[in-house]
């Protein structure tokens, strides 16, 4: 009876090791359908999402918003509930009669200076220096000397081009001798921090990331797959480096050598760009790549102050008229849909 049993046994084993072949293989086809899936959501969400934008629609305008009466109008709430009725409405004549002698003090002097505050959350693209600019434009028409803009950045980094043309924005600020503050609360790195560095003070939070002055370029290559399956990709260009890596042909050593030269030589001008803005860091020190917080980033001279954007704008209310301005377009239902879907395959690089 023995042998009956072994033979029974090694069907046994052989219907398991069928089995888990078999859900290996249907876990495969799984993982790659829903490859071959998501990335075709993305590139219609991509194509559809450049055509609603050159179609264009939607209102657009310049939203403002005065953060004085902001923060009085909180504090006044504040105060309705912890006061007594009494003690509110004395807070409240004396808060009218501050603001009548404010009026009247300032048409019998000069105007009380005045803060701009700009919002600018960076993505991979840099796509938000399309309102950047609008914003700018827009100020440089009505600042003068004395006043100043605020900057909130936030960006791991992204494009050279995008965030070059970020910073150029902000230079043209500094370009108009008006005093321009960088304020990073959370992370100004790689191309965040190329713009950051444009300004006369930068300030950011004790924990706030900075740094990350290098550049990067990563590519998948699928060309052992299309192998493995019979596939050929054929590429023709013109010009010995006019595609020096690939994601589908078979890649070269002189390929990669090339676009290593490449990113050396847009390196050099990253680092020459920090110097000429911020002159007296150790620009190969802190050019390595390497992210630092705020206390360090002080130390390195990344940044000239250790305070958070709210601290600094409410000490701006003091003695200056603060306003946020934001550049509004109204975007299409279908626009916001894939701008949404979008997003959920972007990843910050710092």
């Amino acid at each position: 009876m023995r042998p009956h049993f072994y033979f029974i046994s090694i069907i046994q084993e052989d219907m398991s090791t069928n089995l888990m072949e078999f859900i290996l293989e249907y876990g495969m086809f799984l993982a790659k359908f829903g490859t071959i899936v998501l990335a075709a959501i993305l590139l219609i969400a991509v194509i559809l999402l450049f055509l609603l934008r050159a179609r264009g629609g939607g209102d657009e305008h310049l939203d403002i918003k005065n953060i004085n009466h902001k923060f009085e109008n909180m504090q006044l709430m504040l105060e309705s509930a912890i006061l007594s009725k009494k003690e509110f409405k004395q807070t409240v004549k004396d808060a009218k009669a501050k603001h009548k002698k404010e009026e009247k003090d300032s048409s019998e002097t000069e105007q009380r200076r005045r803060v701009f505050v700009l919002d600018f959350k960076g993505d991979i693209r840099a796509s938000e220096v399309a309102s950047l600019r609008e914003e700018i434009s827009s100020l440089l028409t009505v600042t003068k000397e004395g006043d100043e803009v605020v900057v909130l950045v936030e960006s791991g980094g992204g494009t050279v081009h995008g965030y070059g043309l970020a910073s150029s924005q902000l230079r043209r600020i500094r370009d108009k001798n008006i005093k321009l503050t960088v304020s990073v609360d959370k992370v100004a790195a790689s191309g965040g921090y190329m713009m950051a560095c444009v300004a006369d003070h930068v300030i950011a939070a004790p924990f706030a990331i900075l740094g990350s002055i290098g550049v990067l370029a990563q590519i998948p290559n699928f060309n052992k797959l299309l192998k493995r399956h019979d596939i050929d990709f054929e590429q023709i260009a013109a010009g010995k480096y006019k595609r020096t890596l690939t994601m589908f042909g078979e890649n070269t050593d002189a390929g990669r050598e090339k676009l290593k030269e490449e990113l050396e030589e847009t390196h050099i001008l990253f680092k020459d760009f920090v110097k000429e803005n911020r002159d007296k860091i150790d620009i190969e020190k802190i050019a390595t790549g390497e992210h630092w917080y705020g206390k360090q980033a002080l130390e390195l001279g990344l940044i000239d102050e250790i305070t958070t954007s709210d601290d600094y704008l409410a000490a701006a209310t003091d003695s200056a008229d603060v306003y946020s301005i934001e550049y509004v377009r109204k975007k299409p239902f279908l626009e916001k849909i894939f701008s949404s879907t979008v997003k959920l395959f972007q990843q910050d690089l710092y």
